[in-house]
């Protein structure tokens, strides 16, 4: 099977999230902030694309309502997984061609 691109999750930014969340359960919003580099403004604007498509959902902790947990939905890793296919099937036709 090759995955077709993503253009949700195809921008750097979301692709690097999506990846991260691929790798864990649930990351905190700040763990994903300082790791990227992302200003906190930034990252929102990319999480809420993701979350919009239904790829990732945001949970506030109960006991500290400024901690946000991100985990990647069972459509964000199909999403995800279909995408990485299809950048390896592009490196893939690419080094054949080399």
């Amino acid at each position: 099977m090759t995955g077709e691109l993503d253009p949700i999750i195809h921008p750097t930014h979301r692709l690097k999230i999506c990846a991260m969340l691929a790798t864990a359960t649930t990351v905190e919003m700040s763990v994903v902030k300082d790791t990227l580099g992302l200003t906190a403004s930034a990252l929102s604007k990319q999480v809420a694309a993701l979350v919009d498509a239904g790829y990732v959902t945001q949970e506030r902790s109960q006991i500290d309502s400024r901690r946000i947990w991100l985990t990647l939905t069972r459509e964000g890793k199909r999403a995800y997984r279909d995408h990485v296919t299809a950048l390896q099937a592009i490196v893939a036709d690419s080094m054949r061609t080399a």
